[in-house]
């Protein structure tokens, strides 16, 4: 099944594997050890990961490290960055409201 993005993000346990590997590169072990969820269980939350290119895997030995993947997040910026911007938008017509508002009180 071909996911994308939005739906790997979508698990709160994606995101705080996401988290974890953002600070550094970790086995499924070192992983699953944050978590009281089974080995099974974030194996398959890793593999979702994985095939969104979230998280990319590099074998070491008999061990498989996961990375997190910057780049793809960009795509989930990319896509908030179009209400940030009408956020800031609105923020700023607000301040304008308010700086008027107080000036008319003085």
């Amino acid at each position: 099944m071909r996911r994308d993005v939005f739906q790997a993000i979508a698990d709160p346990t994606r995101r705080a594997i996401l988290a974890l590997l953002a600070l550094h590169a970790m086995t499924p072990n070192a992983i699953a050890e944050h978590f009281e969820s089974s080995r099974q269980a974030i194996s398959k939350h890793i593999k979702i990961l994985t095939e969104c290119q979230l998280v990319n895997q590099e074998q070491s030995g008999r061990e498989i490290h996961y990375h997190f993947n910057p780049q793809k997040m960009k795509e989930v910026d990319t896509w908030v960055a179009q209400f940030r911007a009408q956020w800031e938008s609105r923020f700023d017509q607000l301040d304008e409201l308010l700086k008027n508002q107080n000036h008319k009180q003085s």
